[in-house]
């Protein structure tokens, strides 16, 4: 049996998860961000157990089908955005798509009616966390960037780190050295 849970999003909530479930004497085959399969057959009392257990650490059990799916697509965001190497090479939408199996229009339909934002938008927040968290690390210049999150441009991606942030990213890395400075001054 797959179970889904929300905010699942790193790899200290999957070592909590396994945590909680071996608390509880469920034997599991596959921890995913979002996802994990039970072998064991669980009853209502471990399943609520294990939604407060989740609960207390800020994560969710998912019940509801379409929470569930848009919250498999925002794993697959998350995934191919931060903990991955290489972008795609298809579209984001043909790669979603497929990693899920279903038609990219429902998928999109779906998760606008339950988030309030587009798939779209979704992924450029990510994308621009993703820049922030690049140039903090401070090993990449901003065209190298550009290029690993499959920008057209350094230009292209600067205006959009400026629209989400309202700095541009030149002025946000000179932040972060400023902060390290003041660090050092105390």
């Amino acid at each position: 049996m797959k179970i889904y849970i929300k905010y699942m999003v790193s790899l200290r909530c999957k070592i909590l998860v396994k945590q909680e479930l071996e608390t509880l004497g469920l034997k599991h085959a596959v921890v995913e961000l979002g996802a994990v399969e039970i072998l064991s057959s669980f009853s209502n009392e471990q399943r609520e157990l294990l939604r407060a257990n989740l609960l207390r650490s800020g994560l969710e059990l998912l019940d509801d089908q379409k929470s569930i799916l848009v919250d498999r697509i925002k794993n697959v965001i998350i995934e191919m955005i931060h903990h991955s190497d290489e972008l795609p090479k298809v579209n984001y939408s043909d790669h979603i798509s497929e990693k899920l199996g279903y038609d990219y229009t429902y998928l999109a339909n779906t998760f606008s009616a339950v988030n309030g934002l587009t798939i779209q938008q979704f992924i450029i927040l990510n994308k621009i966390e993703r820049v922030k968290e690049l140039i903090l690390y401070d090993e990449l210049t901003l065209s190298e960037i550009s290029f690993k999150l499959h920008y057209s441009s350094a230009a292209h991606m600067s205006n959009q780190f400026k629209k989400i942030t309202g700095l541009t990213p030149s002025f946000y890395k000179k932040l972060k050295e400023q902060r390290k400075s003041n660090l050092e001054n105390l």
